[in-house]
């Protein structure tokens, strides 16, 4: 019976270890993919505020002007008001658009300093950094201690059991 407690506790052992271990480079992994979707949506984010940019510029009276200058019409204000509106939709599109993506980067931003405080609280665990430097050593040393504690238990059983026995007979 203590054999087989001993046997569970081991492997229980083993495996919550190497479960720590999977968390620790699980969490690091998350914070670099976060990394990377926030550098992503900040490129997004720059190009869209470019757009917009230019979108206002070309809606100044003067811009919308120059660029009906070679257009010939009897109704030249039809012209300029319907070449207005196509920028103005235009811009609220992107502006729409842009607004996404900020309210993206906020969550990022916010799923990162979180995926970051749990790195931070996994690495700084005492088993986490004995494992981070040296995953295998650090199991075979506890595969060898535990199979130590597995013999120690299995003799001390053994010893106990003759010992009840050499008082019986």
């Amino acid at each position: 019976m203590k054999l087989k407690s001993g046997l569970v506790l081991l492997f229980l052992l083993v495996f919550s270890v190497t479960g720590y271990a999977q968390e620790a480079a699980s969490a690091a992994e998350t914070v670099e993919k976060l990394k990377a979707q926030l550098l992503e949506v900040q490129g997004k984010e720059e190009a869209l505020r470019d757009r917009v940019q230019q979108l206002d510029e070309s809606l100044k009276p003067e811009n919308i002007e120059r660029s009906l200058a070679g257009i010939g019409s009897t109704r030249p204000e039809e012209l300029r008001e319907a070449r207005r509106r196509q920028l103005t939709i235009q811009r609220d599109g992107v502006m729409a658009q842009l607004q996404t993506v900020e309210n993206s980067r906020q969550r990022l931003e916010t799923a990162l300093a979180n995926a970051e405080i749990v790195a931070y609280q996994q690495s700084a665990r005492p088993t986490q950094m004995i494992s981070a430097s040296s995953p295998r050593r650090y199991q075979f040393l506890l595969l060898g201690g535990g199979s130590l504690a597995v013999l120690a238990l299995g003799g001390g059983a053994l010893f106990y059991r003759r010992k009840i026995h050499h008082k019986s007979v």
